[in-house]
């Protein structure tokens, strides 16, 4: 008798057989999408995927019972992974390590689906150096009460705030209403020189586009503008990766494009039943983003130009870090005016 959600199935994804417990499980239940729909979306993905996160550590979200259930980031290998899955050592903000998944191969995405991964979060470096990003992002994150299109116009003032530091930003889809832009760098700087970098660069796009966009940390003091989330550049933040599954109700997908056809499309645009095709189609957009590693020194000269003439130095990093060196107070600016 057949299994209530299917009989184990095998994959042959390159050099290794990967074996699918449940493959109809629901896993997007409105849409019909099961496990199987997502193990055979980072088959087809699996080669852009190992160029975007290839020798880089990266947390898996997962959601062992679909998008309906619950759901946890798992930041150290699993057990029971297969001996070809390999991993690389990370240090948390906090000073404590952890030997973290480090796709290698395409089989990687399959084997992780099969757990109940949706999305992968890679660390913004490869091996051997993960102390020192290779990679630039920025999250553009527009509030609840404006959209993706708020998103993109303010996307645009980052390519052109880019353009002016020496740097070509490549965007992608989150999978939800924002808009991520990835830009490769030379691995010389360490997450606290990268993030100052984004802080700057964020400075500059919000003069540029003081009414639609912001670098304000707390809520309060964004406006409902498009806040542009420099703590994503601190060590241990991660945004989910090109052709990663999101846990929407609607299976997206995050995925990269010219900046033509960010004008064009919609988030939703982009899931589990249509990326591959979009890539059959159209390529990958960030295929070349290697070819050309950029570096931060205008970026970081901007830095010390804001700090040094009008007061700008360093923001709050997440409450869960440890206090950093000239950060300012981390509390909220309307509790810290009621405390004195």
């Amino acid at each position: 008798m057949a299994k209530k959600n299917g009989d184990p199935v095998e994959y042959q994804v390159g050099a290794r057989t990967v074996r699918v417990s449940s493959p109809d499980k629901p896993y997007f239940p409105d849409r019909g999408i099961t496990k199987r729909h997502v193990v055979e979306h980072y088959i087809a993905l699996g080669e852009p995927m190992v160029r975007a996160l290839g020798e880089r550590p990266t947390t898996l979200k997962r959601y062992p019972d679909g998008v309906a259930g619950e759901f946890f980031y798992a930041k150290r290998v699993p057990k029971g992974a297969p001996d070809w899955v390999d991993t690389v050592e990370i240090t948390f903000p906090s000073g404590r390590k952890a030997e973290e998944v480090c796709p290698t191969e395409p089989a990687v995405f399959a084997w992780a689906a099969n757990l109940g991964t949706f999305d992968f979060h890679p660390w913004p470096v490869r091996r051997p150096d993960v102390d020192h990003p290779d990679e630039l992002r920025i999250d553009v994150d527009p509030p609840d009460a404006a959209g993706f299109s708020d998103a993109v116009r303010v996307a645009h003032v980052v390519r052109e705030v880019l353009a002016d530091a020496g740097i070509t930003g490549y965007p992608k889809t989150s999978g939800g209403r924002g808009v991520h832009v990835l830009a490769r760098i030379r691995p010389e700087w360490d997450f606290i020189a990268v993030r100052h970098a984004v802080i700057a660069l964020g400075r500059e796009v919000e003069r540029r586009a003081p009414e639609r966009a912001t670098i304000a940390w707390w809520k309060e003091e964004r406006g409902g503008k498009v806040f542009l989330d420099y703590n994503q550049a601190a060590r241990d933040r991660t945004v989910a990766s090109t052709w990663s599954v999101r846990g929407t109700a609607r299976a997206t997908v995050s995925t990269p494009l010219t900046w033509a056809q960010l004008d064009e499309v919609h988030p939703d645009d982009f899931d589990v039943l249509t990326a591959a095709d979009w890539y059959r189609e159209h390529g990958d957009p960030h295929e070349e983003m290697d070819a050309t590693p950029f570096g931060l020194e205008t970026a970081l000269e901007w830095y010390d130009r804001d700090e040094r003439d009008h007061g700008q130095g360093e923001m709050p990093y997440p409450p869960d870090y440890p206090k950093m060196p000239g950060e300012p107070k981390r509390v909220q600016p309307s509790k810290a005016r009621t405390d004195t």
